[in-house]
């Protein structure tokens, strides 16, 4: 889920060519700029992008669908499964997997939307609503599978989602095991029934000033998650910030409240998977 205005207005890019040399100096060139700076700017958002790979896995029927890989130096690390917001899978979230590989992890950005990026709201909601929950669900449970037996990873894995990849960071722990469950302002409109499939931790972070994903929604979601025998597995964090606060290229970006809930996700991530 995902309103008219908070994600920002993304562009499509040709992708620069990197050779494993260039994109191992480039990620550690990287390292010196703080991710939000990275993201707020396309030209930087597309060269981060640029260093990570395209992979692809072959569904039922002989579907492909495709991914940007981001390795990092270690020959064994755990791994981070990132979800798109409702825009597609852009440079942006290609930007935040080269971040975590420079950070130790092997990231993996999915694509749910076939390679189609939306530039307005009005395509992203075309693009969200076209979509059909069951072959996106076996897309990720694929993708979790493909990092499980990836030889660079160590076999933990955890999901993370913004928005609509949000609510799919959550849908993806309820369909297959992992390690670790990142949300931020997805949709958790879950019944216990559903949540008692939860394997791992879960960690939630959330604006106040959220119309649609409320405090309302939460409170339900907390409240399911006690009811499934889960409380003591979820963190909830919430900021006086509106909805998609951690998107430096949308209208509601909120610097010190995504820093800070960045913060937090590099600390859920080192506390359950390690580096």
């Amino acid at each position: 889920m995902c309103d008219l205005h908070g994600c920002g207005i993304q562009t499509q890019l040709a992708p620069i060519k990197l050779d494993s040399t260039q994109r191992r100096l480039f990620l550690q060139g990287l390292a010196c700029l703080p991710l939000a700076t990275v993201l707020a700017y396309p030209e930087l958002a597309k060269a981060a992008a640029a260093s990570t790979e395209e992979v692809s896995i072959s569904l039922e029927m002989d579907t492909k669908v495709q991914a940007s890989l981001a390795l990092p130096a270690a020959e064994k690390a755990p791994a981070v499964i990132l979800i798109h917001e409702w825009w597609g899978l852009n440079d942006q979230i290609k930007a935040v997997a080269a971040e975590l590989a420079n950070l130790g992890y092997v990231a993996l950005a999915v694509d749910l939307y076939g390679g189609k990026v939306a530039s307005t709201p009005d395509e992203a909601k075309a693009l969200m609503g076209d979509l059909d929950p069951e072959i996106a669900k076996e897309t990720m449970v694929g993708w979790v599978d493909y990092l499980k037996k990836h030889p660079r990873v160590n076999g933990k894995v955890a999901t993370l989602g913004w928005c609509f990849g949000g609510g799919w960071s959550l849908n993806t722990s309820i369909a297959t095991p992992v390690d670790a469950t990142i949300i931020y302002y997805g949709n958790v409109t879950k019944t216990a029934n559903d949540l008692k499939a939860l394997n791992g931790p879960v960690l939630g972070q959330f604006g106040k000033l959220d119309k649609s994903i409320n405090q309302e929604m939460v409170s339900g979601f907390e409240q399911e998650m006690d009811k499934a025998g889960k409380k003591d597995r979820l963190t909830v964090y919430w900021y006086d910030a509106d909805h998609a606060f951690a998107n430096p290229t949308g209208a509601r970006y909120d610097e010190a409240n995504a820093k800070l809930a960045w913060e937090r996700t590099l600390e859920f991530l080192k506390t359950h998977l390690g580096t």
